[in-house]
């Protein structure tokens, strides 16, 4: 794991949505890779993970509430509005019910992260580490109290 790139302090719920739609705002703006774009949340229980995602989905106009997929695993949103026509799907996972990784891999999550249209979030991230490509972005959310968290975002490795 690279050395972290960014630190933060939230002090509340909707501080850390903002960050995350900022976050958004600034990964439809890099070019198309090779591969999709891969952001790994990590982070305990209630530590901030899907208030980022819902700041994130706004900040790349999904209208739709976003709420963690532990049941479904695999959430696809279209993007399709204006602002971002390069991008095809907005993909949220959430790894916590995962306990093989065979069971991501059933859902079609290696086909999914080859096209470099796809944005995918993946919450509870640190379970499939080994399945995230090089270069990919993790954030990291530690509770520090009832309203404040730290947010670190380092990448995974050297592309």
């Amino acid at each position: 794991m690279k050395k972290t790139s960014f630190k933060n302090y939230s002090n509340s719920v909707g501080q850390t949505r903002k960050m995350g739609k900022i976050f958004a705002e600034k990964i439809i703006k890099k070019p198309l890779f090779e591969k999709a774009v891969i952001i790994g949340l990590v982070g305990d229980l209630g530590s901030g993970k899907t208030a980022f995602l819902q700041g994130f989905a706004k900040g790349l106009g999904i209208k739709e509430k976003v709420l963690s997929p532990t049941f479904l695993i695999i959430k696809r949103f279209p993007l399709n509005n204006k602002k971002i026509k390069k991008w095809d799907n907005f993909y949220h996972i959430d790894c916590y019910r995962i306990e093989d990784l065979e069971e991501l891999l059933q859902l079609n999550f290696e086909k999914i992260i080859q096209n470099p249209k796809n944005i995918i979030a993946v919450e509870w991230a640190d379970k499939i580490r080994k399945k995230i490509p090089l270069g990919s972005v993790f954030i990291n959310f530690t509770f520090i109290d009832k309203n404040k968290r730290k947010i670190s975002v380092c990448q995974n490795r050297k592309k």
